[in-house]
C-alpha cells in the first residue's frame, strides 16, 4: 500500500495517498524523530551543490527536452539497468547502446513490470521521489500503471518546465559539475557561457584517458594531448606541461577540481630520470602491468603537486575493478554497470604522496572508497591526522540510507564532522539529483537527531552541524 499521509488543515484531517512517507528515513522512536524532524525541515530547502557528477553539459547549452521516459530514467542509471540485467532482462530487450530507441513504450512496460526488482534499494527511494515530486503520480509503478507513467511523463517532457536549465532552477541547483576528458574542447561549457544562462555548470578534469597506459587508446591521446596544449608530449617535462596547460583552461572555464578514477590508491614518487623512462616505457606500449600501476601511481603525485600550484581540488576514486563482464564490455564498452568494488589500500599506498605534499595546508585531496572496511581502520585516521585530506561521501554502492549511516558511524569518531566534505550525487541521471540530496538530509537529519537523543551534543549544535553537512563544507571542500 502506498504511503498514507494525514495533515491537518484548520479543524480538519485531510487523507492524502502518496508514493513516499514524510517521515520517511526519520528514526522510528517518537523522541528521535521529533528531533530530526526539526533538524531536516531547517535543512529540506538549502540549495543543492552538485560538485561531483556525470550529467552532460550539452544538455543545458542546448537546452532540449528529453526525448522520452526511458531516456530519461533507464538508460542513463546503472542502478536500473544493471538490476534488470541481473535478472536475465537483456541488453537488446533494452535498447542499451543504441541512439535512438525505437520501442520505448515497450522497454518502459518491461521496466514497470519489473519495478518490484527495486524493494528496497536507494534507487526504489530516488525514482519514487521524482515520479511524486516532479510528476505528480501517486499510484505505484507496476506493469497495471505503466502507461499511466509513460504517458503522464511524456506529457510533462513536452513542457518548457521540464527542458534542462527549468529543471536546473526548480530543483534549486546552485552549481552542479561535470566530468570531462582532458581532450574535451568543453564546447558545451563555452555554449552555456556565451548564452548568458545563469546557471553554474562545471567542468571537472578527468585526466584519464592520459595518465591510465591501460585505457584505450592511450598512445594516441598523449600525441592528442600534444596537439591541443601545444606541447611535445613524446618528452617527460613537455607531456606534464601540456596536462598543466589543459588544467589551467579547464580552471579558466570554470573547473574547481579534478578527479582521478584509479584502480588503486596507490602512489609514487620517483626521481625525474626514473619517471622520464618509465613515461618512455608507457607511450612506447612495451610497459608492463606492474610498470603502468607504478606509472598511474607517479601520475597521482604529479597531479597533487599541479594541485598545489593552480588550486584545483583533487578527488581520488580508486577501488573499482573496471568492466568485470568481459562480454558486456567487448560488445558495448564503458560503463554497462558491470564494475565491481575491490579491496583498497591508503595507509601504505597514499604513504609516498604525503610524505611529499600532506602537511599541505593549502592542498585539497578528497578520498573516496567502495571498500568500506577502510572507513575507521584507515581513511578516518588519515584526514583526522594529514591537513590535506578530507573524506569524500558514501560513493557508488555506498551511496544509500545504510551506506551514509555507516559512513557516519564510522568515521566521525576518529575524523570528526569538519574533515568530511558534505554530499555529492555522482548521477548520470539528472532527475535524481534532488532525491539523492534528499537521502542525505534526512540521513544526516537521523544521525544527529540520534547524538541529540543520547545527550552528546546539544541541538543548537546539531543544528549548525545539518547545514555544514549540507551546504557549507562541500562549498568550501570544493571552492564553490
Amino acid at each position: 500500500m502506498e504511503a498514507e499521509v494525514f495533515r491537518e488543515t484548520g479543524t480538519e484531517t485531510a487523507r492524502q495517498t502518496q508514493l513516499l512517507h514524510e517521515d520517511r528515513l526519520l528514526p522510528a522512536d517518537d523522541k528521535t524523530r521529533t528531533i530530526a524532524r526539526r533538524l531536516y525541515q531547517q535543512i529540506r530547502s538549502l540549495p543543492i551543490l552538485s560538485p561531483h557528477g556525470h550529467t552532460q553539459a550539452d544538455w543545458f547549452a542546448n537546452d532540449q527536452p528529453f526525448p522520452d521516459p526511458v531516456k530519461l530514467f533507464v538508460q542513463p542509471d546503472h542502478y536500473i539497468f544493471r538490476m534488470l540485467y541481473s535478472q536475465g532482462i537483456s541488453f537488446e530487450e533494452l535498447e542499451i547502446g543504441r541512439e535512438k530507441i525505437e520501442n520505448p513504450r515497450k522497454i518502459w512496460r518491461l521496466f514497470a513490470s519489473n519495478y518490484h526488482l527495486f524493494r528496497g534499494t536507494p534507487s526504489r527511494l530516488w525514482l519514487d521521489y521524482s515520479f511524486q515530486e516532479q510528476f505528480g503520480l501517486n499510484v505505484r509503478l507496476s506493469a497495471d500503471t505503466a502507461d499511466l507513467y509513460y504517458d503522464a511523463i511524456q506529457a510533462k517532457l513536452a513542457t518548457p518546465e521540464f527542458r534542462p536549465r527549468a529543471l536546473y532552477h526548480l530543483f534549486v541547483i546552485e552549481a552542479l559539475s561535470t566530468t570531462d576528458s582532458p581532450l574535451d574542447s568543453l564546447e558545451s561549457h563555452a555554449k552555456i557561457r556565451a548564452s548568458g544562462w545563469k546557471g553554474r555548470i562545471l567542468p571537472t578534469f578527468r585526466p584519464d584517458p592520459v595518465v591510465d597506459p591501460a585505457y584505450e587508446g592511450f598512445q594516441a591521446n598523449i600525441r592528442v594531448l600534444g596537439d591541443i596544449a601545444g606541447e611535445d608530449t613524446s618528452t617527460w617535462r613537455g607531456y606534464l606541461r601540456a596536462l598543466a596547460a589543459r588544467r589551467q583552461f579547464f580552471k579558466s572555464m570554470g573547473a574547481t577540481a579534478t578527479d582521478h578514477g584509479h584502480p588503486s590508491a596507490r602512489t609514487a614518487d620517483l626521481a625525474e630520470p626514473e619517471a622520464e623512462r618509465l613515461f618512455l616505457a608507457v607511450t612506447a606500449g612495451s610497459a608492463d602491468h606492474s610498470q603502468q600501476e607504478l606509472f598511474r601511481a607517479q601520475m597521482l603525485t604529479e597531479m597533487a603537486r599541479m594541485s598545489l600550484d593552480d588550486g584545483l581540488v583533487m578527488q581520488i576514486h580508486p577501488g573499482s575493478v573496471r568492466n568485470h563482464n568481459a562480454q558486456l564490455f567487448a560488445r558495448y564498452g564503458l560503463n554497462m554497470g558491470a564494475d565491481i568494488p575491490g579491496p583498497t589500500d591508503y595507509v601504505e599506498a597514499l604513504r609516498p604522496l604525503l610524505n611529499r605534499f600532506g602537511n599541505e595546508r593549502e592542498l585539497t585531496i578528497i578520498l573516496f572508497t567502495l571498500d568500506e572496511a577502510t572507513y575507521s581502520r584507515e581513511l578516518a585516521p588519515l584526514a583526522g591526522h594529514y591537513p590535506c585530506l578530507k573524506l569524500g561521501p558514501p560513493w557508488w554502492f555506498q551511496d544509500s540510507p545504510e551506506g551514509i549511516r555507516r559512513f557516519r558511524e564510522l568515521v566521525t569518531e576518529t575524523a570528526g564532522f569538519y574533515n568530511t566534505v558534505g554530499f555529492n550525487d555522482d548521477t548520470r541521471a539528472f532527475l535524481s539529483i534532488p532525491a539523492r540530496h534528499d537521502v542525505s538530509r534526512r540521513m544526516d537529519a537521523s544521525f544527529l537527531a540520534r547524538l541529540v537523543a543520547e545527550h552528546r551534543i546539544e541541538e543548537d549544535e546539531a543544528a549548525e552541524l545539518a547545514r555544514q553537512l549540507t551546504y557549507d563544507l562541500v562549498k568550501k571542500a570544493y571552492r564553490l
